[in-house]
């Protein structure tokens, strides 16, 4: 089968009026519910009466259910609806919001986590909306906007849940969300019209089933093996656990006729390479943020720079606004040199950016920059991973493939999370502990550049890409 690129329908300016905006504060809105805990979570004990073991799956909550209803949320769009599942996502993350809102419960909050985590599936469900919305020309420009909301929902949420954790009620913060996601809902229902590209078919139970349990046998001793040990016996059962259980759903789907992930498509280079490197600039992008946030408030003693929460905060906004700005510029690159070429400068800039975080002893503004230029690699990476896709799976299996890329990226930053987390408390905090968090990013940064060597000649995205053949 041949598939030609979408057409333009009659009606299809109206919708697209309304579809790019909507889609944009929709991802701003997930950026924001997946970063604002991050400055609340030293005082969430305080604020819930919980333990710091307790309080931490505030974090790890909303990014396990992220990871296991990416792929899922994704094909279920392909099969009943983009629009659909989009109401079923804002819904989730409306009414996580509400209970953060009206709750200090630790136990309600959990579980307000884990609706928010929903929110993951924007990205995947609205880049293959817009495909399947907007004309041909304005499709690359248009995809790159979940990288630029990244960096709008971390330019607004970390700094905005500092201020509120300093000087207000916390829960204010999550009343805002709650507002935010009534409207995204509203606008859905009235100004979203229902793509009309559908795949058909049964939905794969099986296969949803057993890919939830091999991610979460998979991604709970990550996130809790520091805590646990790395070598206890709930941590090294359940890595055991998610071999078997991941050896059992792909021979599962390899032979289900409506397999929830096509394995076969998954395999070749072109779609196999983009899901890696969006494993590796995921645990790139996560240790620029987190080991950095830690560095600049730890005291002066373990060679820190002693900001607060309000000035750490600040110093990631040139973070934020380089994602902003360089997944627009990503999408030019693309344009004028090929994907390939966007993908080659972002992983430059990850090296580059890490080999100055590695310095040890370098002044506050040489920190910014480091995270300004790692930053910008990360933008030109997120914004070229859904252009390599385009052309590498038909139009309707896009919001599953594009769910896959997502859950890559996620598992990569659980992955950082665990192995910062193990780097810090196993070497005394201070500046040798931090370069060598670093220096270890810098590792995985090589690894980016060397998959991307190896990805096909990339075409020059002007939305024109050219029909795929399966």
């Amino acid at each position: 089968m041949t598939l030609a690129p979408p057409r333009a329908t009659a009606d299809a300016p109206t919708a697209s009026r309304f579809v790019f905006p909507i889609l944009a504060v929709a991802g701003t809105f997930q950026a924001v519910l997946q970063t604002v805990m991050i400055p609340l979570l030293p005082s969430m004990p305080s604020f819930t009466g919980a333990s710091t073991t307790a309080v931490s799956w505030l974090i790890t909550i909303t990014l396990l259910v992220g990871a296991v209803v990416t792929p899922i949320f994704g094909r279920l769009a392909d099969m009943y609806g983009k629009k659909r599942m989009l109401l079923v996502t804002f819904t989730a993350m409306t009414v996580g919001s509400l209970a953060c809102a009206v709750s200090s419960d630790i136990a309600v909050l959990i579980c307000a986590r884990a609706l928010q985590g929903f929110g993951a599936a924007v990205i995947p469900v609205g880049i293959s909306m817009l495909r399947d919305e907007l004309p041909p020309l304005r499709v690359p420009q248009a995809i790159a906007t979940p990288s630029s909301t990244l960096g709008v929902g971390t330019a607004f949420g970390v700094p905005l849940a500092a201020v509120i954790a300093e000087y207000a009620n916390w829960h204010l913060l999550f009343w805002i969300t709650t507002a935010l996601g009534l409207g995204l809902l509203a606008a859905t229902a009235v100004w979203i019209r229902e793509s009309p590209a559908r795949t058909g078919g049964r939905f794969d139970g099986l296969g949803a089933v057993g890919l939830s349990s091999a991610l979460v046998a998979l991604l709970v001793p990550i996130t809790q093996g520091a805590t646990w040990g790395w070598t206890s016996p709930a941590v090294l059962g359940m890595f055991a656990a998610s071999v078997v259980l991941l050896s059992l759903w792909a021979f599962q789907q390899l032979r289900a006729r409506n397999a929830l992930v096509d394995l076969r498509t998954s395999v070749r280079p072109a779609v196999a390479l983009p899901h890696a490197i969006a494993l590796l600039v995921g645990f790139a992008f996560y240790g620029n943020a987190l080991v950095t946030q830690q560095l600049i408030q730890a005291p002066r003693s373990a060679d820190g720079y002693d900001l607060g929460i309000l000035l750490a905060g600040l110093c990631q906004l040139p973070l934020s606004l380089s994602m902003i700005v360089f997944a627009q510029v990503g999408v030019r690159i693309s344009e004028r040199l090929g994907t390939k070429a966007t993908m080659l400068a972002g992983a430059l800039c990850l090296l580059a950016g890490y080999g100055i975080h590695a310095v040890v002893g370098k002044p506050l503004w040489l920190v910014v920059v480091a995270l300004t230029v790692t930053a910008t690699g990360t933008a030109l990476a997120y914004s070229t991973l859904p252009l390599l896709l385009l052309p590498a799976v038909p139009q309707s299996q896009l919001a599953a493939a594009n769910g896959v890329n997502v859950l890559a990226r996620t598992v990569g930053t659980m992955v950082c999370s665990a192995v910062v987390a193990s780097l810090l408390g196993t070497l005394a905090v201070g500046a040798g502990a931090f370069s060598v968090a670093y220096l270890v990013c810098a590792g995985l940064s090589v690894l980016v550049f060397v998959a991307v060597l190896a990805l096909p000649r990339g075409v020059r995205s002007r939305g024109t890409e050219p029909a795929v053949t399966v």
